[in-house]
């Protein structure tokens, strides 16, 4: 008990201490409070000041103290956690007052204003109301007075003169302005108002369809007052206006002829939009002089009974009496039935029209081959009521455009394009190789067999459109072929035969083919074909550079004249002269053997006697290698006797030539 009673009253005499302490400091604080508030608060924050009420704006503890703004100030906390009005907009979190003194500085003195902003300037948008058109002009007070404050805000509000504050206005229109139609149409008059002026209506803004009598059709453009007219009051009506029946606000124009009502016909899309649907349904046109078929049934009955005259009796016994004017100005006018439309027409449908192939036999143009096959506005072309049916068809061209560029104008074609083509089509053409004959080049040879196209192609010398060439003015052969001599024989080819024409390429080859050169005569050239010569091919003596097999690009007058030019030296020059052997010496072109040599006069060995009659090979029949060939051996040859018959052989007898 001792040891317990001495530990409580140590523990006692510790909290008379600390209470001592803390009462001591705040003595200690109060006695210094002049020197630990930065300055005096203002006018409005008056009660707060001295050091004993600095927890009441500030919290101490955890390091750098906090502003406590939003505890007094709970219309400010509240909107700014509904985060709506102007403090939201200044990106204050909820619940934090550090923000506050970024615009509301204090402790500078009890006149300084807490509240800076220039009303002339001030941005209204930021609060969530703009002020829009009519609004924008107006002054402060007009709109912020403690009248027009709701109660519900009014009781929010902390301050005591409502006149200070711009708080707890609402938005809605009601709040200022008196509503005109007691409720009736609603909180909501930007649904038929706007900011800009009160009476320019906007009915798109109203939804009349959450209404007795919805707006369809025409009805949704029609203006307000047509319907909502001046009551007793003289002020526009908006309720017990009658709407059940269409005769509530229009005139019947049928004065009675139809009793079930207009709906029954009409709708609200248009007066003239009638509903045939409906009209059938409730009368029926077929038992009428007159039944509605094929196209007619969806016709507008004004369109016919004008004015709604439905008693007016009317003529229909011809389309035309009904159709005018005539669509086609008259065109078939001459016609036996007078241009009755039924006869290419029904009630179907203006198009297609009845009147087709069959029906086109009995006018003045049948159509027949690829016309059969044309549709009707290739001719016709469509030019709504100036079409024209009536057209010209006495010539091709009154329709098909020249495609010759004019080359078959004058005689004696005329352009009469029946005599080359017909009416199945345009290709292939009737101008056949008979024809052709009657032309200025007559196909032969070759030629006949030529495809037109490869002859006749486009030309660019046509003009505005490059077109097919079918005359030229030079018909020979160079004006198609190129010439592969390259003007060698220009000279021959400028010859005028019987028929003063140029004989060009035909002075050596023909049409047959261009291989025949009977034409060529080679005696008239300055090395005449002779004997062996005529038989031996071109291309021997005129030999193709680069080793071609072909005459193309031979240069004929660069051939070799001489025969030592052509032949090989086959003597081993034995018979050279100045390295060159003129085989004319002892050959011509007539024969290689028997040899022309004389034995006579170009050697030291006449032939004589019984040597006439001995053959050359008896003799020179040695042979030596010249050159790595073979070659017979003439010279030198052994004159004497015992050289070629031997010692013992008697020497004939030599008589005296004469």
């Amino acid at each position: 008990m001792a040891g317990w009673s001495y530990t409580a009253t140590r523990s006692a005499r510790g909290s008379v201490q600390a209470v001592w302490l803390v009462f001591s400091l705040w003595l200690f604080l109060a006695a210094a409070g002049a020197q630990i508030s930065p300055g005096p608060l203002s006018r409005p924050h008056q009660s707060l000041n001295g050091s004993t009420n600095c927890a009441s704006c500030h919290k101490f503890g955890g390091g750098q103290a906090a502003l406590k703004c939003l505890d007094c100030h709970t219309e400010i906390a509240t909107r700014l956690s509904a985060r709506k009005g102007l403090h939201a907009t200044y990106n204050i979190p909820p619940g934090s007052s550090q923000e506050c003194a970024r615009c509301h500085s204090e402790h500078n003195g009890e006149d300084f204003p807490l509240i800076k902003w220039d009303i002339k300037t001030f941005d209204h948008k930021p609060t969530g109301y703009p002020l829009l058109g009519k609004h924008a002009g107006l002054t402060c007070n007009r709109c912020h007075t403690p009248a027009r404050i709701s109660p519900q805000e009014r009781s929010t509000i902390k301050i005591k003169d409502l006149n200070r504050t711009y708080l707890g206005l609402g938005t809605t229109c009601a709040t200022c302005h008196q509503d005109p139609h007691n409720g009736r149409l609603g909180q909501t008059c930007q649904q038929c108002h706007n900011f800009e002026d009160w009476k320019a209506i906007s009915v798109g803004q109203f939804d009349h369809s959450k209404t007795r009598y919805p707006l369809t059709g025409l009805h949704a453009q029609v203006e307000c007052a047509k319907c909502h007219t001046p009551g007793p009051d003289n002020k526009p009506r908006y309720t017990g206006i009658p709407f059940n029946q269409c005769s509530d606000c229009h005139r019947d124009p049928h004065r009675g002829s139809f009793p079930q009502g207009c709906q029954s016909c009409h709708n609200t899309s248009g007066w003239k939009k009638v509903s045939l649907t409906a009209v059938n349904e409730r009368f029926d046109h077929s038992k009428t002089k007159f039944p509605l078929q094929g196209k007619h049934v969806s016709v507008d009955c004004a369109k016919c009974h004008a004015n709604g005259d439905f008693k007016k009796p009317l003529v229909f016994a011809k389309c035309m009496d009904c159709h005018k004017p005539d669509p086609h100005n008259g065109q078939f006018a001459r016609r036996p039935d007078h241009g009755e439309c039924a006869s290419c027409h029904t009630v179907n449908g203006w198009k297609p029209s009845t009147f087709t192939v069959k029906e086109h036999a009995t006018s003045a143009y049948p159509l027949q081959g690829g016309h059969a096959r044309v549709e009707c506005m290739q001719c016709h072309i469509p030019k709504g009521k100036d079409t024209l049916f009536k057209i010209k068809f006495a010539s091709c061209t009154d329709c098909h455009s020249d495609r010759h560029a004019g080359q078959f104008v004058a005689a004696p074609y005329f352009n009469a394009c029946d005599l080359c083509h017909n009416l199945e089509g345009y290709k292939p053409s009737t101008f056949t190789l008979v024809r052709h004959k009657e032309t200025h080049f007559v196909l032969t040879g070759g030629h006949v067999a030529v495809p037109c196209a490869d002859c006749h192609k486009e030309s660019a010398e046509f003009q505005p459109k490059p077109a097919v060439a079918y005359h030229w003015r030079d018909l020979t052969c160079t004006s198609c072929h190129a010439d592969p001599h390259k003007g060698q024989f220009k000279e021959r080819m400028m010859q005028v035969r019987a028929d003063k024409t140029v004989a060009g390429c035909e002075a050596c080859h023909s049409t047959k083919s261009w291989k025949d050169l009977t034409r060529f005569d080679h005696s008239k050239t300055t090395f005449p074909l002779l004997g062996a010569h005529r038989a031996t091919a071109c291309m021997d003596c005129h030999k193709p550079p680069n080793l071609e097999t072909k005459l193309i690009n031979v240069d004929f007058k660069a051939a070799p004249t001489q025969c030592e030019d052509c032949h090989e030296d086959i003597h081993g020059k034995q018979f050279s002269k100045g390295e060159v052997t003129r085989c004319v010496d002892c050959h011509n072109t007539m024969k290689w053997r028997p040899s022309l040599f004389d034995h006579e006069q170009k050697t030291a060995f006449p032939l004589r006697g019984a040597h006439q009659n001995v053959r050359c090979a008896d003799c020179h029949k040695l042979t030596k290698l010249v050159n790595g060939k073979t070659v017979l051996f003439y010279k030198p040859t052994p004159k004497e006797c015992a050289a070629c018959h031997g010692p013992t052989n008697p020497v004939p007898s030599q008589k005296p030539r004469a």
